[in-house]
């Protein structure tokens, strides 16, 4: 895809315009609104600012670097947890924060990627799903992300496994044990061996949807499960909110289904060449592939347009 094929809306200056009426006389319409400036940049990581190879490019890092010297804040909106954020830590500048499990979490990359804020998942709600899941699924298996870390299922692949995880059936990761006194549960993930990932999302959402908020980031049938109401939109719209910043003022980008809610919520959304189709459906413009700098290639153009 070359710069001149990044697809975006057409934010051109507003006129009069004329229309044709039904009865075949021409009519003065309102001309379209001059988009609000960007104040914001919210942007996913995986399959988005990251390269295949989880690196950010030259060109990305000094994209960011220019944002922010134009006063405008940047947001890593991530399904990550907060203890794999060393990849983007040392591009952030100003505040300082990321949200991190989907909006489960925010993070103060300043301070070592501390928690600062949790919406977390009920364990009684955790239960719930589990026990719905096993009932639709019998080969589910199960791992549950902590504030405190990643603890897993014998059965459930080697992602980005913690050598220091207990490994206990999900029943026993979920019950209140001494040595995760007090830590809160950021996302309960489940994996299904053989399942379609669509098909699966849509499983889990039909068979345990009253209990949790579901989605999916993972190319494999990987459900990651919040709180009901969890999102990565409904954290970001928050932090906007506190800091007086509209929707319409916000510019997202996104790749897969656990975008859709923040994309959806953003005055100008971006999905990645290299999106999901629900995705690519759903946004205000597409931009190029991961691989291809394709945030960066936005901001320069919103800098371009805003100077």
């Amino acid at each position: 895809m070359s710069e001149d094929e990044v697809v975006t809306p057409a934010f051109g200056r507003p006129g009069p315009q004329t229309d044709t009426a039904p009865d075949g006389t021409a009519q003065t319409v309102a001309p379209p609104a001059v988009p609000r400036p960007v104040r914001l940049i919210a942007t996913d990581l995986d399959g988005t600012l990251l390269r295949d190879d989880k690196t950010v490019s030259e060109r990305t890092v000094d994209a960011l670097a220019a944002a922010e010297r134009a006063g405008i804040e940047v947001f890593f909106v991530t399904g990550r947890p907060a203890r794999w954020m060393d990849v983007v830590s040392d591009h952030v500048h100003g505040h300082g924060l990321a949200i991190c499990a989907n909006g489960a979490a925010v993070v103060d990359l300043h301070s070592g990627g501390r928690i600062v804020e949790v919406r977390a998942l009920e364990r009684e709600n955790a239960h719930a799903v589990v026990k719905a899941l096993r009932a639709a699924e019998p080969a589910t298996t199960f791992a549950v992300e902590f504030t405190g870390g990643i603890h897993y299922e014998p059965g459930y692949p080697p992602f980005h496994l913690d050598p220091a995880a207990t490994i206990a059936p999900a029943e026993e990761l979920l019950a209140e044990h001494a040595e995760r006194a007090g830590q809160q549960i950021l996302k309960l993930l489940a994996h299904h061996p053989q399942l379609p990932p669509d098909a699966f999302l849509s499983l889990g959402c039909a068979s345990a949807g009253m209990h949790a908020s579901f989605t999916r980031s993972s190319p494999t049938a990987l459900l990651e499960i919040s709180g009901l109401g969890v999102s990565k939109a409904a954290t970001l719209a928050r932090c906007c909110a506190e800091r007086g910043i509209a929707p319409a003022e916000v510019m997202a980008f996104g790749d897969m289904p656990n975008d859709l809610e923040m994309l959806t919520w953003a005055g100008r959304s971006y999905a990645m060449a290299n999106a999901h189709p629900d995705v690519l459906a759903a946004t205000s413009g597409i931009t190029h592939a991961n691989n291809e700098d394709g945030v960066a290639a936005m901001i320069e153009r919103i800098l371009a347009e805003q100077v």
